[in-house]
């Protein structure tokens, strides 16, 4: 009788998956065809009711972002944070490719920007992981005449491009530079044709709007962490709650505080009176020597 439950809840997670990729509009003809193999499989029910194997590769589901109305909302009792070690940080670009991935986004576009930073001619280089920083005074929300640009309750600033109309003010009051606009309409990936828009996701990107880092709200609302996070081989990025006063990089959680406190945390250009909910400990202590070329750890 166990057994048989067992098989029943795999069954239905199969079904799920069949289902997802059937509102996707992929059939198992196409996904089972042509490119390179991962050499991870997974069981799908077709619709004649077999269960079939197929490679992990091909398996895509649609972004499932909350609402432009629902986005609004933030997260009830939460303040998001980011907490980016430059100590750590080897310039592996990993955070940028993962997040590029995530949102569709075209190899020139970078939503996360990593740069060679040198505070004077006598101390050493270090890489500058930059992402939008979600400012508690956005003054990117201030000169939105359409109210695209918005702040949650819990701290994540986000555009909605269904109301953006490509004025650029933002991009203009934004002090980090870190807006980009879309000037070309942005195709579904193959597997994804019935993509919906969400701001949580903010993909496909609409011609004519501007876009940014967005904390990855979708995946919050799940429990999970941003994709720059995850993808960092080097745990240079930790994501967390200030209420909770913890961050983790997916492998240690530490208390904010006691970063900020024994790490010497500080805020990027803080005089600006933007308020930003990204920290950065410095570039101290590091385990391994600059280079100037991209490392591919």
């Amino acid at each position: 009788m166990e057994e048989e439950k067992k098989e029943r809840r795999r069954f239905l997670k199969f079904g799920f998956l069949a289902a997802a990729l059937t509102a996707a509009g992929v059939g198992l003809n196409k996904i089972t065809s042509g490119e390179k193999n991962s050499g991870e499989n997974v069981k799908l029910l077709s619709t004649g009711g077999e269960l079939v194997e197929v490679d992990k590769k091909h398996v895509k589901t649609p972004h499932c972002g909350a609402s432009s109305s629902e986005s609004r909302k933030g997260i009830p009792d939460r303040k998001f944070v980011m907490v980016i070690d430059l100590s750590r940080c080897k310039n592996a670009r990993k955070c940028v490719q993962g997040c590029q991935k995530a949102h569709d986004l075209p190899p020139e576009k970078e939503w996360i920007k990593v740069h060679r930073m040198q505070d004077s001619e006598e101390t050493a280089p270090y890489w500058f992981p930059k992402p939008c920083y979600h400012c508690g005074k956005p003054a990117c929300v201030k000169v939105c005449p359409v109210e695209a640009t918005f702040k949650r309750s819990d701290g994540i600033v986000l555009i909605d491009q269904d109301r953006c109309i490509g004025c650029k003010y933002c991009m203009i009051a934004c002090p980090y530079a870190v807006r980009s606009f879309n000037w070309h309409k942005q195709e579904p990936d193959e597997g994804q044709p019935n993509n919906s828009y969400s701001p949580e996701t903010g993909t496909p990107a609409k011609p004519g709007s501007v876009g940014k880092c967005d904390f990855c709200p979708d995946l919050i609302r799940e429990g999970k962490l941003p994709h720059c996070v995850t993808a960092c081989p080097m745990g240079v990025i930790y994501f967390g709650d200030y209420y909770e006063d913890a961050v983790t990089n997916g492998t240690e959680t530490l208390r904010f505080s006691d970063l900020m406190r024994d790490r010497g945390g500080y805020r990027f250009l803080e005089h600006f009176g933007t308020k930003p909910s990204v920290y950065y400990l410095p570039p101290v202590n590091r385990q391994f020597p600059f280079k100037e070329e991209t490392e591919n750890a």
